[in-house]
């Protein structure tokens, strides 16, 4: 009996920590996604780097779930209408908020935006649907924010909030928002991951087709370089296929709002990256701001005895 119970809770804390290992790569996935993002948008609109992303994307996914299932699984008419909610807002809206900010404002302003989503998904988790965290899980909430915000204002915290609030900021703004949907959806739908992810993206690629389409018809494909189709394909395989799964994995097994926190890691490993990658500097604001989000982050996930 010993032994069993023994088994038992390695098990779960081997699961668990499993699925901090993989909230980690889908935060470096995801920074890595500014980087081969920037390198796509310089050729194509960023209308058409989403619609040539999720269409990969898609693709590899109905491979893997006829690979591991044999035919497409049946959804209930709500899983459905979640599905469709997702990929409205999760991929279509979020994609085109976000290019479209970029277009405006600095990318290191975008981020200061997308370090809000993790606060508003976790208060409209408590708000909506009255999902517990205690003291120690807020006071982590707060360092992941501070960090993340130390970070994209290069140590210029204040002046962060200084600057004119415009059309790029309010096109960020519907970007959190659309991402917090899209993850409490999730949360929502009860679904296996993989099958969810599936629907809903190609949901969101049926939008952005039709979003894109007059500059389908239009563009040379056959002349996109070498180097922005390997990015897409980064951007498709890992940031998206690989990403999504994880995550939405992660939103049923420890919740919304303990995976969504990791987002704050996001901006920390863009930054990192583009230093190993594009050789940018590291500053004493990046290394303090990435040690306090990775610190909020433990504490977020932290489960009192």
């Amino acid at each position: 009996m010993l032994i069993e119970n023994f088994m038992r809770h390695f098990a779960i804390a081997l699961s668990s920590s499993t699925v901090y290992l993989k909230l980690i790569c889908v935060a470096l996935m995801w920074g890595g996604t500014f980087i081969a993002g920037r390198i796509v948008t310089a050729e194509l609109s960023p209308t058409l780097s989403a619609l040539l992303r999720f269409g990969f994307a898609a693709i590899l996914l109905v491979l893997i779930l006829l690979k591991s299932t044999g035919r497409f699984p049946h959804l209930s008419v709500q899983q459905h209408v979640y599905a469709i909610l997702m990929g409205l807002t999760g991929v279509f809206a979020y994609n085109l908020f976000f290019f479209a900010a970029l277009s405006r404002i600095e990318a290191g302003r975008t981020a200061l935006f997308v370090s809000l989503s993790p606060i508003l998904t976790i208060l409209a988790m408590r708000i909506f649907f009255h999902e517990r965290l205690q003291r120690i899980n807020y006071l982590g909430v707060c360092l992941a924010l501070i960090g993340t915000l130390i970070v994209v204002s290069k140590g210029e915290f204040f002046a962060a909030f200084t600057q004119s609030f415009g059309t790029g900021e309010m096109m960020m703004c519907g970007a959190v928002l659309s991402w917090v949907i899209y993850t409490i959806c999730f949360k929502q739908t009860q679904t296996p991951a993989l099958t969810m992810t599936t629907y809903s993206l190609l949901w969101g690629t049926g939008f952005l087709l039709l979003s894109a389409w007059p500059q389908l018809r239009s563009s040379g494909l056959m002349d996109i370089s070498w180097s922005s189709w390997l990015s897409i394909l980064y951007l498709g395989a890992f940031g998206t296929v690989l990403a999504f799964i994880w995550y939405a994995e992660a939103i049923h097994h420890i919740g919304a709002s303990r995976t969504i926190i990791f987002n704050n890691l996001v901006p920390v490993f863009a930054v990192l990256l583009a230093f190993l990658i594009l050789k940018e500097p590291i500053t004493w604001s990046m290394l303090l701001g990435g040690s306090l989000s990775f610190i909020g982050v433990i504490l977020t996930n932290k489960q009192e005895k």
